[in-house]
């Protein structure tokens, strides 16, 4: 059920439409940051907004350094209350829009988008704006008694009637990547590989209103969760906030109770204490389960728009998963996953850092997608976080590193930012002007080529892969690939991944390096008249492979190898002999 908005003959002033564009890219390393940016970042938006002198914190934000994840997390949970989320027709005039809503007091943001229909987010300065419009919202009639247990701020707008003629409509935001063909011809027309992997990102990265979609998304799910629990919250983690998430990437989100008031208070020997009670709650995970089945069923029952709604509780992480059509994310809610979230905050630290960790992590998982070595179902296949965490270690060894060890930002960590869960050290600094970065100023050029080359020749069979001590350490186990979680020392994040799987990566690493080597592919080729570019330097990567790929378990008749893997191999054979003498 959606709650109608019915326009009034009146309309309050109208709010300016502003255009963002790119201005010029300047030198590369400011290109790098502007691309890189997750809080600030507004390149390429269409948004309307309200127009001041003084401009809005949001925007000043940069001059300020990097932010703390959880700071992050708290302006943006203030920008998600500050928002209702409005279904309206698909030609709706953006000016008509804006100035009625602006009745109810000043806009800062406002875009549209398309899923299962147009929708726009509203974004009001403050939050008695939301109040005023709920209040005027109607419900709509039915021919049956029917509970509205709350108000949800998913708003339905009917009845738009204007003498003025009408305009183009709205455009509407992306909420998607491009295809990999159009990518490809992109790549193609730019004048370096640097520019390519920070093209990569921009076209890949979450933009600045699907983060805000997010986070609306999260504040809408804890009007409902709120219903049996009035001070909890939930926040987004993973992909979402973490810097590394692509468009059209899962909704991970974290149910959070510690925020009741009183919770960390001690029983006192006189006056007063909350009484409460848990039926069958034999263990923490029980507890977990039990919230997450009422949440669930709320959800389902009551949640506009959520559809599909399954309960994995006996999951090692119990969660419960459902597709959010209004805003079209796949969303997993879960109740007691701490370490996923200090897992999401190494990496958004990480990310911060230094420009050229999220292009290059965003450029290897697009070649990696792009060749079937990750894939969106479960498998035997490399995932994402895996595929992040090789980035990561690759960086720490270069010479000097880009970004530290995991043990260095924990000896860099001051008393507040001390941290143990289940009994696993997730200690780590939290303040960016603590940790001084070794001056490492490789191009993305060489860094791209050199991943290639240190995963082609990686010792896997014997080593494994740890981002707290920044080496390479003896297996533990055997598995094709050892990868060890950074908090939870005795997991291996890459258990599920096969032989064969890894044989595959090593492989196109072999083919991608020796690919960059080459002088035909190297450097942009004259496309002078041509309306189609000529594929060159990471566009090539994206390509279809000419390595034997393992796409079946049956058993097929092998080929002659083609000269193209030929040329390969001895590539590889010359440049390991080069190395060894």
């Amino acid at each position: 059920m959606r709650i109608s908005v019915s326009f009034g003959a009146a309309m309050a002033s109208s709010i300016a439409v502003c255009r963002l564009h790119m201005t010029g890219r300047g030198n590369l390393i400011k290109y790098l940051k502007q691309v890189n940016t997750l809080v600030k970042r507004n390149v390429g938006t269409n948004a309307v907004a309200t127009i001041s002198e003084t401009p809005r914190k949001e925007e000043t934000d940069e001059k300020d350094g990097p932010q703390s994840l959880n700071s992050l997390l708290a302006k943006r949970q203030e920008q998600a209350e500050r928002s209702v989320l409005v279904s309206c027709l698909s030609k709706t005039n953006e000016k008509k829009f804006t100035k009625y809503l602006s009745k109810h007091g000043d806009i800062n943001t406002c875009f549209f988008y398309e899923s299962y229909g147009v929708y726009a987010v509203v974004e009001y300065a403050n939050r008695e704006s939301v109040a005023s419009l709920m209040e005027n919202a109607a419900f709509p009639s039915v021919s049956h008694e029917s509970v509205v247990p709350f108000k949800s701020r998913l708003l339905s707008l009917r009845n738009i009637s204007t003498s003025d003629p009408p305009d183009k409509g709205q455009l509407c935001q992306p909420q998607t990547t491009i295809p990999i063909n159009e990518l490809i011809q992109r790549l193609s027309r730019e004048e370096s590989i640097d520019q390519q992997v920070a093209s990569l990102t921009k076209a890949y990265q979450l933009t600045e209103e699907n983060i805000r979609l997010r986070f609306l998304v999260c504040s809408l799910l804890k009007d409902i969760a709120a219903a049996y629990f009035p001070e909890c919250s939930i926040k987004p983690f993973g992909s979402s906030v973490n810097g590394f998430g692509k468009l059209g990437c899962d909704l991970d989100m974290f149910l959070d109770l510690d925020s009741i008031s009183g919770i960390e208070a001690r029983m006192p020997k006189t006056g007063l204490y909350v009484e409460y009670q848990m039926k069958g709650a034999h263990s923490e995970r029980a507890v977990t389960q039990s919230i997450l089945s009422v949440i669930g069923e709320c959800v389902d029952q009551f949640g506009p728009g959520c559809v599909g709604m399954q309960k994995i509780l006996n999951a090692r992480c119990p969660l419960v998963r459902f597709a959010h059509q209004p805003s079209g994310f796949q969303c997993d809610l879960t109740a007691n996953n701490r370490v996923a979230m200090k897992s999401t905050e190494l990496l958004y630290l990480y990310g911060e850092l230094d420009p050229r960790v999220r292009c290059l992590v965003f450029t290897v998982r697009c070649w990696a997608r792009a060749h079937g070595i990750t894939s969106s179902i479960p498998g035997a296949w490399i995932t994402n976080f895996s595929l992040t965490v090789m980035v990561l270690f690759f960086l720490q060894k270069r010479t000097p590193p880009i970004i530290p060890t995991l043990d260095h930002l924990r000896d860099l960590a001051g008393p507040a930012d001390k941290s143990v869960i289940e009994g696993n050290d997730c200690t780590f600094v939290s303040d960016f002007s603590m940790i001084q970065l070794q001056s490492n100023t490789e191009t993305l050029e060489k860094l791209l080529s050199e991943f290639f080359e240190f995963y082609a020749t990686f010792a896997f069979s014997r080593m494994s892969i740890n981002i707290r001590k920044g080496r390479e350490q003896k297996k533990p186990e055997v598995s094709p690939l050892h990868i060890q979680n950074p908090f939870e020392n005795s997991l291996n994040v890459s258990k599920n991944v096969s032989a064969a799987q890894l044989d595959r990566f090593v492989a196109m690493c072999q083919e991608s390096s020796w690919l960059l080597q080459q002088s035909e592919t190297k450097s942009p080729s004259g496309t002078a008249g041509s309306s189609k570019a000529t594929p060159w330097g990471l566009a090539t990567l994206l390509l279809p492979s000419q390595v034997a790929g393992i796409k079946s378990r049956k058993k097929r008749r092998q080929e002659p190898a083609s000269e193209r893997i030929k040329s390969l191999l001895e590539s590889l054979k010359t440049n390991n002999k080069q190395k060894k003498s």
